[in-house]
């Protein structure tokens, strides 16, 4: 099934990237969010992790792109590393990336020369290395069916586990202090004390009316991507006894968040990028948007700016630029398609979903 997308896509890799001014230009489908340049990626963007002047993007089976984003206008790719998997998400911390590929496990690459990234260890998980984030020497990788993963990277050539909790579906993690945080599907959240590696114990958890699928923890609050149940917020003053404060819905499936200055950036698998202010933890409001022609599969911020995977357009990088007017719709947005629906372990009408979705062996 992927072979017959890729073949309506270029045949050879792309060797440079679409930059795209719009200073006086209108934009379509758009509140206080601008789109400022894309960069386009052979595979189908999946994730991203930003660090200093580089965009690191999980590109499903394209592996790890590495593109340039010194100038956010101007975004261009400038070395890779072909995964042996399907890379679904990355974690970028120090001279390493941290890549869950899938049935691959977690890849370690180093990107000391982010020009020529190379692998210099691995650990092939049980199950779908689905999310994956680094905290400490300990990458914390979400492992479908195996749940929470605790690998030892002190030695990047030779990580190790060091200790699992399983968990109904591990999709992706989050690690703040002495805690994880894991998105379990239709588990909602699973709160486990990780204060001795080795041995992982679940102190809390909370079902979200949806299916959870990405997580993020700013302060007392973990947020939610809760596919068609949007941004679910979540008090953890007590992390055992989570408690949802406030929600707030989206226009399709929220799949990926990122939390930055009193903001959730949420990654809707169908219209884009949603801006939700949670200054009120209890009241989120949507204060901007940008809708996308191609589904936002992952998200990540740094500053003003948001790096958006959006499956096949590659990376996007939009600006939110705070009080404007909303804008009229284009011709072209008008006429553009609207992607099929993913859900979890199914493929519906040919298309491959986020990170979350790939455990059906596509």
């Amino acid at each position: 099934m992927l072979s017959t997308r890729r073949s309506a896509r270029r045949a050879i890799p792309l060797v440079f990237c679409l930059s795209l001014l719009l200073v006086g230009a209108a934009q379509a489908d758009s509140l206080n969010v601008r789109l400022v340049g894309t960069c386009d990626t052979p595979g189908y963007a999946l994730g991203v992790a930003v660090k200093g002047i580089h965009a690191y993007v999980a590109d499903h089976s394209s592996g790890l792109r590495v593109i340039s984003v010194a100038d956010p206008t101007h975004p261009v790719e400038v070395g890779c590393y072909d995964t042996p998997g399907l890379a679904g998400d990355v974690a970028v911390v120090g001279n390493y990336a941290y890549v869950a590929d899938g049935t691959s496990g977690l890849r370690i690459i180093t990107v000391a020369d982010p020009t020529h990234p190379v692998e210099v260890g691995y650990y092939d998980t049980p199950d779908w290395a689905a999310g994956v984030v680094v905290d400490g020497s300990y990458a914390y990788v979400a492992d479908n069916n195996s749940g929470l993963l605790v690998i030892s990277v002190s030695d990047p050539a030779h990580p190790v586990e060091a200790g699992h909790y399983d968990t109904d579906y591990a999709v992706d993690v989050d690690v703040v202090g002495h805690h994880a945080f894991v998105a379990d599907y239709d588990s909602g959240l699973r709160v486990i004390s990780v204060v001795d590696p080795a041995h992982p114990t679940e102190i809390g958890y909370i079902g979200t009316p949806g299916s959870a699928c990405g997580v993020a923890v700013d302060g007392d609050h973990a947020f939610i991507a809760d596919y068609y149940a949007g941004l679910r917020v979540i008090s953890v003053v007590d992390p055992t006894h989570p408690i949802e404060i406030g929600h707030s819905d989206v226009p399709a499936m929220a799949e990926d968040l990122a939390v930055f200055d009193n903001n959730v950036y949420v990654a809707d698998h169908a219209f884009g990028l949603r801006v939700i202010s949670v200054a009120d933890p209890a009241h989120p409001t949507e204060v901007g948007y940008h809708n996308s022609p191609d589904p936002a599969c992952g998200v990540a911020v740094v500053g003003d700016y948001a790096y958006v995977a959006c499956f096949e357009a590659g990376l996007q990088i939009y600006q939110f630029y705070g009080g404007g007017i909303e804008e009229a719709m284009s011709d072209e947005r008008r006429a553009m398609r609207v992607p099929a629906t993913v859900v979890r372990g199914v493929l519906v009408l040919g298309a491959v979903g986020s990170r979350l979705t790939m455990s059906n062996g596509v």
